[in-house]
């Protein structure tokens, strides 16, 4: 009964390792969110920081479209970290049963 109990607990260790290799890489991840055709860009990095922000001068003409486009780019970056957060959990939790209804999306 040892046994496998034992290899249960270093699946459970080498896991929570390449849980966590996969944290320091998504810091270093950067996805840059566009909206209006490319006017607006924001890039963020993994951890959500914002990066740049750049907007092509014919945006500011109208504040209120700005608002808007601001508000797509920002949302299109968010997404893509979201993206490449569960693609490197996926590749960290490969091969590892995980009980139904566990989710380690949330840990990024």
């Amino acid at each position: 009964m040892r046994g496998p109990i034992a290899n249960l607990m270093q699946q459970a260790q080498r896991m929570q390792e390449q849980i966590k290799q996969a944290q320091d890489d998504l810091a270093n991840v950067e996805v840059t969110g566009v909206a209006g055709g490319g006017a607006v860009k924001l890039t963020l990095s993994g951890r959500m920081e914002a990066r740049r922000v750049r907007i092509d001068p014919s945006a500011l003409s109208d504040p209120e479209l700005l608002e808007d486009l601001l508000a797509a780019a920002i949302n299109d970056a968010v997404n893509k970290v979201q993206e490449a957060s569960r693609a490197r959990m996926a590749e960290a939790t490969a091969g590892m049963p995980l009980p139904p209804g566990m989710n380690l999306g949330g840990l990024f």
